[in-house]
């Protein structure tokens, strides 16, 4: 049975008897709390009340600082190991064109890579809110289209204004690095310090320009 550092240890034990468990998980039966504790001094080990709340209390013959020593390398060790788990964010709107949807799906695809959950979020305005499916679609491409690297972990749900999908990395993701992704990365960063010398250009709001075709759902 574990021990936790909440147990009480030797001379901290209350209860007048104990069910005795030894050093090698033998049941020992019911003792009186000071032969138990003479019986783990006698090994040179430690007496250790396991389930206080049993009657009469459990108690286990060990060795408590190596178990102490023990359960913090494993937790330390966990915590080395565990992966951080990040979440992005892509904000889309129901009328995209082609362009800005490829360049969107390219910021998805490089967030799974990375293996972060990525949030799709598709914002209707004005007229656009009657018509719900037209985003839903979208969000289905989009899942089919990063297919490979990303699955649905929260299907399309409206939130007022918003329809929001999550997508989680697949093991796929990461294995096989898009180089083209990195370059877009460095032509991202070649603009922002472009931008310092010229003025910005007014931003598209991923409004399809005239002419441009608009994403078929």
């Amino acid at each position: 049975m574990p021990a936790q550092p909440q147990d009480r240890i030797n001379d901290a034990i209350r209860a007048s008897q104990v069910r005795l468990i030894g050093e090698s998980g033998q049941q020992l039966g019911i003792k009186p709390t000071r032969e138990a504790l003479e019986y783990a001094y006698s090994k040179n080990l430690d007496l250790v009340e396991v389930a206080a709340q049993a009657d009469p209390p459990v108690a286990k013959v060990m060795d408590w600082g190596k178990y102490r020593y023990e359960q913090e390398q494993k937790a330390k060790l966990a915590r080395k190991h565990q992966t951080q788990i990040n979440v992005k964010e892509i904000k889309l709107r129901p009328k995209i064109g082609i362009h800005d949807y490829n360049t969107k799906k390219g910021h998805v695809e490089r967030f799974l890579n990375q293996r972060a959950k990525v949030k799709v979020t598709i914002m209707f305005r004005g007229r656009e809110t009657s018509d719900p499916e037209r985003g839903r679609d979208l969000l289905m491409r989009l899942a089919e289209d990063v297919g490979e690297i990303g699955q649905i972990e929260s299907q399309p749900i409206l939130d007022g204004r918003n329809m929001v999908m999550v997508l989680g990395p697949t093991k796929n993701a990461g294995v096989k690095r898009d180089a083209e992704d990195e370059n877009v990365k460095q032509r991202e960063e070649a603009v922002q310090g472009d931008g310092k010398r010229k003025a910005a250009a007014p931003a598209r709001d991923e409004e399809p320009q005239p002419g441009e075709e608009v994403v078929q759902t």
